[in-house]
């Protein structure tokens, strides 16, 4: 009598269901990181060299009490868009370093970011070194 199992275990393991597997999950992922936005402004920072060049930049300054400040003369919050654009107009690269203290809320700093967004003026971000 002859009795065989008609079950036979295969030493072999397909990898295809495996790749198909990981391709669906790499599309998953590809797809799902292209909607994540963030929410950031883009300020364009200057670059670091060894060499460092005189370019004329108009002074911001913030203070604790919300006063504005450009270069050493105090402006009102309304007029402080004309006077950088009266100041600015000439200038090839207009440029403006950006002073705020510490405790000044960030609504204030944005709002000057946003002046110098509108009419397309490089602010830098003057900050205390280590």
């Amino acid at each position: 009598m002859n009795i065989k199992g008609r079950n036979k275990v295969t030493p072999e393991f397909s990898m295809s269901s495996m790749t198909d597997i990981v391709f669906l999950l790499l599309i998953f992922f590809m797809l799902a990181s292209t909607l994540v936005t963030t929410n950031a402004i883009d300020i364009i920072l200057p670059k670091a060299s060894g060499k460092t060049e005189n370019k004329k930049s108009i002074a911001v300054s913030i203070k604790k009490d919300l006063s504005y400040y450009i270069d050493q003369k105090r402006v009102g919050e309304s007029i402080l868009e004309s006077e950088l654009v009266a100041l600015l107009s000439k200038e090839a690269k207009p440029t403006i370093v950006l002073r705020a203290e510490k405790s000044v809320p960030v609504d204030n700093v944005v709002k000057v970011m946003d002046i110098a967004n509108r009419n397309r003026f490089k602010v830098i971000l003057a900050v205390k070194p280590n």
